[in-house]
């Protein structure tokens, strides 16, 4: 039984698309509302800034690494149910990292919201694409959700900047805990009851681990420099393939990736989220240390760059009519490939408005468009049966791909010598490569091979 009949009138499926894209949002602002606040953190704990990228990263390496197992949870035991023990979850969690009293509490705090965000984000992504079952009301719904989350990416940045010069960092954290309230709320009154659940299935716990503990221990590898935790980080890795081929109920069969568009989509969004994600991250370190400008200033500075995001995303439904999924997305990684190949001529000082504005706004801009085609084509000819695992599995590449993206892409940047912008540029030049190879993979999606990937 689907959870929302196909017939719901609009005046319905509306403010239940709107309740389940707000805490899609406080999600999204919890990946970057933290780097702002990155040098008080440090200045209040005495971390160095190894230590301080856990802060950063263990929040979407935990959820991405559990994305999987949410998403056959949800299958399971309810995409309603699992919506709300995961937004009270990412609630509680959120309370702990503003309380936290020392770093090592953070870090465990900013894995369970993680961990809370797993359990959320699929039923949330699940329950939209059955509220929207045709193509084109799907993409519009989806765009919508895209923006509401891709702006929360913006918003947190702002946030961050504004809270921590104005209040303190902690209420960067604090914030997410009223509204997550109201969504608790709400949420049993414009979301209907699950239906009957199978009966049948199991959760593949050990692969739920193994992708979990194998990123984890690979970005640990990276950020130490050393070569035997890398080593066992990708160890981890084969071994969760070996366990997903060989499991009876594995987190997702291996055959949902023979579906080309699907696989296709998936793959591109691990080097589009890298590159995405680097930029977030250099780019702020960029208009600091190297513009000298406050964290207020800095995130005043991305205002720009929310702009033509939400340009991107309010255009992206009409493109994926216009020029299907495989032109949009296309379209939306050569803007993202434009900025990115500015940002590689960073000079070593420079200013603003020329050194970094123009390929902030092409990232911005290909970020809008690329991630919502490539997300419509992650979940194409989904089911009530594999809705919540289609939507788990583009979560979690998208949440993964940024993670070890940013690990690995920083590692760059920072085994260059002085000055700090060089490494920035090397850090660039490599998303770019990534970028380029995603484009290529999709265009490799050629119309009359069956590419579904084409539909509109």
């Amino acid at each position: 039984m689907n959870t929302f009949r196909t017939s719901s009138p609009v005046r319905r499926r509306t403010p239940a698309l709107a309740l389940l894209s707000l805490l899609q949002f406080l999600i999204a602002v919890d990946v970057t509302v933290v780097n702002v606040a990155l040098p008080s953190i440090g200045a209040e704990f005495g971390a160095d800034a190894a230590s301080l990228s856990w802060v950063v990263t263990g929040y979407t390496l935990v959820g991405g690494g559990l994305l999987l197992l949410g998403g056959r949870v949800t299958d399971l035991l309810g995409r309603r149910r699992m919506f709300l023990l995961g937004a009270a979850l990412f609630a509680a969690a959120s309370l702990l990292a503003g309380l936290a009293p020392n770093l090592e509490a953070l870090i465990a705090a900013r894995f369970a919201q993680g961990a809370g965000e797993a359990l959320a984000s699929p039923a949330a992504l699940s329950l939209i694409a059955l509220l929207y079952p045709e193509p084109a009301e799907r993409a519009k719904a989806l765009g919508i959700w895209g923006t509401i989350s891709a702006g929360g990416l913006v918003v947190g940045v702002l946030l961050s900047g504004a809270l921590t010069q104005l209040l303190h960092w902690r209420w960067i954290f604090g914030v997410n805990v009223p509204i997550t309230a109201v969504v608790l709320a709400l949420t049993p009154l414009l979301v209907r009851p699950d239906g009957p659940r199978p009966r049948s299935g199991r959760l593949d716990v050990p692969g739920a681990v193994l992708l979990t503990a194998g990123p984890l221990t690979v970005v640990h590898g990276v950020i130490e420099r050393n070569g035997a935790v890398l080593a066992a980080g990708c160890a981890l890795l084969v071994a969760f393939v070996a366990v997903e081929a060989r499991t009876k109920s594995p987190l997702v069969p291996l055959a949902f990736f023979a579906h080309r568009a699907r696989a296709v989509a998936n793959a591109a969004t691990v080097l589009l989220s890298a590159a995405l994600s680097t930029t977030f991250y250099l780019l702020t370190l960029q208009l600091q240390n190297v513009l000298h400008l406050t964290p207020l200033q800095a995130g005043l500075a991305y205002l720009p760059f929310c702009g033509a995001l939400l340009l991107g995303l309010t255009q992206v439904s009409r493109l994926i009519g216009a020029l299907g999924l495989r032109g949009t997305a296309l379209l939306g990684l050569g803007a993202t490939a434009a900025g990115l190949a500015w940002l590689t001529r960073l000079p070593d000082e420079g200013s603003f408005a020329v050194d970094v504005l123009p390929g902030m706004l092409g990232v911005a801009t290909g970020m809008g468009i690329g991630l919502v085609a490539l997300q419509n084509a992650a979940l194409l000819d989904v089911t009530e049966a594999d809705a919540g695992t289609a939507a788990g599995v583009q979560r979690s590449v998208d949440q993964l791909g940024g993670s070890l993206g940013l690990a690995v892409l920083v590692g760059v940047a920072a085994a260059q010598t002085a000055p700090q912008v060089a490494g920035f540029r090397a850090a660039f030049a490599w998303a770019l490569l990534g970028v380029a190879v995603a484009a290529a993979g999709v265009w490799a999606l050629r119309p009359g091979r069956g590419a579904a990937a084409d539909r509109s």
